[in-house]
């Protein structure tokens, strides 16, 4: 998805600054699905800025530069509901972990055995977290997060279930290539 497309998405939650936007995508609402970056969030707010799909506001601060403020126009509304009508691409899941375990043979089992009791410790934060609703969610960001719900506990089961697979076969020594 266009890095446009997720700015105009942000502004529909009502006006922001880029900082604010970046936010949404670092650790905020939007922070479970895709990323954007303050090197992508800027130009495009600019563009969108520039075809009349946002509005800026110079706000004044205080031995800072002027802070910008962004609003979504009507036309930027109807532009993130046409983009939101074509078809979306397949999900891509990208794991740090499940790359590093695909060499779990070559690693010692300590290695492995903490790896895993990390990611079991930050799934099930990030389980507690989605466990209830916000009092802003729409209804959208509430399915969200249910099914992000029901997507860490299925991955919390699998690992506590299966673990022992992965750390048979890691080796008793220090790791070796």
């Amino acid at each position: 998805m266009q890095v446009t497309t997720l700015c105009l998405g942000a502004l529909v939650f009502g006006d922001a600054t880029g900082y604010e936007i970046n936010k949404m995508f670092e650790d905020g609402p939007f922070s479970h699905f895709l990323d954007a970056s303050y090197g992508s969030i800027y130009p495009a707010l600019t563009r969108l800025t520039d075809e009349g799909l946002v509005t800026c506001k110079a706000e004044p601060q205080d031995r800072r530069p002027d802070k910008k403020i962004y609003s979504l126009t009507e036309k930027g509304r109807l532009k993130l509901r046409d983009a939101l009508q074509q078809p979306i691409a397949d999900d891509k899941f990208r794991s740090e972990f499940l790359f590093t375990l695909l060499f779990a043979h070559l690693l010692p089992r300590d290695r492995v055995r903490g790896m895993v009791d990390a990611r079991l410790a930050a799934m099930k934060k990030k389980l507690a977290e989605l466990a209830h609703p916000d009092e802003e969610d729409t209804p959208g960001m509430d399915f969200a997060r249910q099914y992000g719900h029901a997507v860490y506990s299925a991955s919390i089961d699998f690992l506590e279930n299966n673990r022992h697979l992965i750390e048979e076969i890691a080796t008793e020594e220090e790791a070796h290539v």
